[in-house]
């Protein structure tokens, strides 16, 4: 008999335990006398009829408010915007907000894309300039107001919001495992880097896009992931997952629509900005065009490496030799990703199991930043979502999020070194740290990958019968066609779920 539930109503099982079903909290959770029991039946209740203030979720959602909380304190020495003596890196607590406040000509009043370029994509330079301006014209007619302040506690409050809507997403899309999204809630790296950049913006509106594709809403859910994709360029890469699947499922026209919409809401974005400041506009661009390698990317650790092995002097290493070819450093590591994103497609088609929409939207969004010339200390951010939604398991998170914070320690040790020209680490310190990063970021993949070969090992399909967040094709079948073309990659029967 199938166990698979109506798309988009997830309140009908027991909610998960972790202390019961991972066995990393399993074990940690002997510090404080085991698991859950047996006859904790008030905690057991279907999701949503648990019968108390306290529920799960509750619980989830006051922890996101007290990590960003910790955030606002963290922040804190730097919010006056009066850096003196390197505050900014000592106290760990620089904030783009903060300094392009100034960089980008806010603090006179300058429009965005018309009156200055702008090096991110246009929907957060709209935010930007939404929040900006208005501070900016308080501030011209009361100098006693700190413009600089007001501007990122404005902003603050924002993306604050906008993290907590996306663990409500995730407590939406994992009803019957509520405990999932406190990975995300509790995330060291939310702590340290929430509003180092505006990059809450584009995750807050892919989680709603994610959302409205679990609730089969494909139009709206382009819409939203070409929104995000307007104010970072990642959520578009999740549409590639979006049509792969659908092919498997035999879905193939709630694809096209959602990347019809997508596609149309980043073009009438982009447009406006796009023919009336064509230069300004394109900045964006221009400036990741020509960019060189970037700190703690695998690049980067190549360049070093280059520097150990090679005794010729005169000689530059292969990525030395790359990091002065911009352009083919640039066709290389689209290629790498191309690539990468080939073995995905090749993965989802050919897998005993079609896989979740969650897992394969982070290997690509991990891919990216794997082999990208750049990999700033937020963008562990865009990863945090996905890795809930993929899989929920602490042991290998929790290894992932210390290795982040070690990146972030030595990432701001390299600031203040090059400010004061006086290293505070040895260079191989910061090369390590960014190794343990971008090691852990792979082994997250492998895991997710062997998850994918092997379903039965997967958390979320041992709570739901299929694919919480397939929106269509949770529960359907694969298309006729794929027996025909798939050879398994496992000769294990197949684990297709029955159609309901």
């Amino acid at each position: 008999m199938s166990t698979q539930s109506t798309p988009g109503i997830d309140d009908a099982g027991t909610i998960d335990h972790p202390s019961r079903s991972d066995g990393f909290v399993r074990g940690v959770s002997g510090v404080i006398g085991g698991p859950l029991g047996d006859h904790a039946t008030a905690l057991d209740r279907p999701a949503g009829r648990e019968g108390r203030f306290w529920t799960a979720a509750r619980i989830v959602l006051a922890l996101a408010c007290l990590t960003l909380a910790l955030h606002w304190v963290q922040k804190s020495p730097c919010q006056d915007g009066g850096w003196q003596n390197n505050i900014q890196y000592t106290r760990f607590c620089y904030t783009d907000v903060l300094a392009l406040y100034y960089a980008e000509g806010l603090n006179e009043g300058k429009v965005p894309y018309r009156d200055h370029p702008v090096e991110y994509p246009v929907l957060t330079g709209y935010f930007m300039g939404a929040l900006g301006l208005p501070v900016h014209a308080v501030g011209a007619d009361d100098p006693s107001v700190n413009q600089a302040q007001w501007f990122y506690n404005l902003n603050a409050l924002v993306l604050g919001a906008l993290a907590v809507a996306t663990v409500a997403v995730l407590l939406s899309l994992r009803r019957r495992r509520p405990w999932d999204a406190a990975m995300f809630a509790l995330a060291p790296a939310l702590v340290l880097t929430a509003t180092v950049n505006w990059d809450l913006l584009a995750i807050g509106l892919a989680a709603f896009g994610l959302l409205a594709w679990a609730r089969q809403r494909p139009a709206v859910a382009g819409v939203l992931l070409g929104l995000a994709g307007a104010a970072k360029l990642w959520p578009l890469f999740l549409l590639g997952p979006i049509l792969v699947l659908a092919l498997r499922a035999n879905r193939v026209r709630a694809a096209l629509v959602a990347t019809g919409t997508a596609v149309a809401a980043v073009v009438l974005v982009n447009l406006p900005a796009a023919r009336a400041y064509p230069e300004n506009w394109d900045r964006f661009f221009e400036l990741n065009t020509t960019r060189p390698i970037d700190w703690g990317t695998l690049w980067y650790i190549g360049r070093y490496l280059d520097g150990k092995v090679g005794n010729d002097p005169t000689q530059l290493g292969p990525f030395e030799w790359l990091n002065a070819n911009i352009p083919t450093l640039n066709n290389l590591s689209y290629a790498l990703f191309a690539v990468a994103c080939l073995g995905v497609a090749v993965l989802a088609l050919r897998a005993p199991r079609r896989p979740r929409l969650g897992q394969l939207a982070f290997l690509v969004v991990a891919a990216f930043l794997i082999f990208s010339k750049v990999w700033s200390q937020q963008f562990v951010l865009w990863l945090l979502p996905l890795v809930v939604l993929a899989r929920p398991k602490w042991g290998a998170f929790l290894a992932w999020q210390i290795a982040e914070v070690c990146y972030f320690v030595a990432f701001y040790g390299e600031l203040l070194g090059a400010a004061t020209s006086r290293p505070v680490f040895p260079e191989g310190v910061f090369v390590l740290a960014a190794t343990l990063r971008l090691t852990t970021v792979v082994v997250l993949c492998v895991l997710v990958v062997k998850e994918i070969l092997h379903p039965e090992r997967d958390a979320v399909r041992a709570t739901y019968a299929d694919d919480p967040d397939g929106g269509v094709l949770d529960g359907a079948p694969d298309a006729p066609w794929l027996d025909r073309w798939r050879r398994p990659l496992k000769s294990e029967p197949s684990l297709e779920p029955v159609s309901t």
